[in-house]
């Protein structure tokens, strides 16, 4: 080593280069009394790098910070002499430069370069909460399927996924007669043929807005599938003040029973006004059939809106001279001159008189 020279001594006798280095190493004094100094040097290096150590807290994932909720964090694709290091503390004073004490200088992972382990909350689900994030939500049902035993469609009441049957809450039963008209005209509906004109009207105690029956009304007429498919007549709505063919009007039973009979027509069923009826010049829906439907279509499932479409779909076409039909055979769509007011014998529930563009139609009753 620099400042002790050594003295030539005598040549050894030949032996391997492995053996004969400790033995010189451990014959010589001034070897002997480096390894107290040498010792040190090592225990200063140890020292030295635990006292450069992150502490353990800083190191776990609990003394960092959290990471966005729902995100993993993960270890930057950089090499460690891109992490910034600790100084590293000077060597104490006096003390020979050690290999060791530069392993201070080299970089040390900290809490930042490490991935954190997942929260609890952030972890992915496991069995069947699992299985139902990855499946989604349930798919809904398949759009147009008509609910059975319906054939075609009609209007609504509303716009609800869940088909209404009848309307909830009591009905008004009896008012005074007196009407109130849509103002409102509408559009000619149908290719060709005659154009007949008729008004909306509702009682007053029916508690029925008239546009809207009107709006109900003229859905029904306008099809697909109404009297116009046929291309021999057109309707229009016209207001309650124009010359008209005819008038659809909404009336309570009492009333509605009143204005039936007065065109010769018995609407009574068990003594109490129940279905509706065309008089000359007149179309009588019943308001309790209008609210509530029938039995057996709501025990069948079929919506109130496809009743509507049929009840003024078999009225109009009493109007335009057609008289009642039955069941043709059972399982076979209903014809809409058929009294499915009062039953409908196995046939299928259908407010349309045109079918794939041809009058449908069933044997007379």
């Amino acid at each position: 080593m620099p400042g002790f020279p050594l003295r030539p001594a005598a040549r050894p006798p030949a032996e391997s280069a492995e053996s004969a280095a400790p033995a010189r190493t451990a014959a010589h004094p001034r070897w002997r009394a480096l390894r107290p100094a040498a010792l040190a040097v090592c225990v200063l290096a140890g020292v030295t790098l635990l006292a450069e150590r992150p502490p353990a807290d800083a190191m776990s994932p609990a003394g960092a910070a959290a990471p966005a909720a729902g995100l993993p964090v993960a270890a930057p694709p950089s090499t460690l002499s891109a992490v910034p290091s600790a100084p590293a503390l000077p060597p104490a004073a006096g003390a020979p430069a050690s290999p060791l004490a530069t392993l201070s200088a080299w970089p040390v992972p900290g809490p930042e370069t490490r991935p954190l382990a997942r929260p609890e909350a952030n972890r992915p689900p496991a069995g069947p909460e699992a299985a139902r994030q990855v499946a989604g939500p349930p798919a809904p049902p398949p759009a147009g399927v008509p609910a059975p035993p319906v054939v075609g469609g009609g209007g609504s009441p509303d716009a609800t996924s869940t088909p209404v049957l009848r309307l909830p809450g009591p009905v008004p039963s009896a008012g005074r007669g007196d009407f109130r008209y849509d103002d409102r005209g509408g559009p000619v509906l149908g290719r060709a043929g005659a154009v007949r004109r008729y008004r909306v009207a509702v009682e007053r105690e029916a508690g029925e807005d008239a546009r809207a029956f009107g709006a109900a009304v003229q859905e029904a007429l306008a099809g697909p599938g109404s009297w116009v498919d046929g291309g021999r007549l057109r309707l229009r709505q016209v207001p309650g003040g124009a010359r008209h063919d005819f008038t659809v009007y909404l009336a309570t039973a009492r009333t509605a029973g009143r204005m039936c009979a007065a065109g010769g027509v018995d609407i009574r069923v068990g003594g109490r006004p129940y279905t509706s009826c065309r008089a000359p010049g007149k179309v009588i829906i019943n308001l309790d059939r209008w609210r509530t439907s029938v039995p057996h279509y709501v025990s069948a499932g079929v919506p109130l809106g496809v009743y509507r479409t049929y009840v003024v779909n078999h009225e109009v076409g009493h109007e335009l001279g057609n008289r009642h039909e039955r069941c043709p055979k059972r399982g076979r769509p209903a014809p809409v001159m058929m009294q499915q007011t009062l039953f409908l014998n196995g046939c299928v529930a259908n407010p349309w008189p045109y079918r794939d563009g041809r009058r449908y139609t069933g044997p007379r009753l």
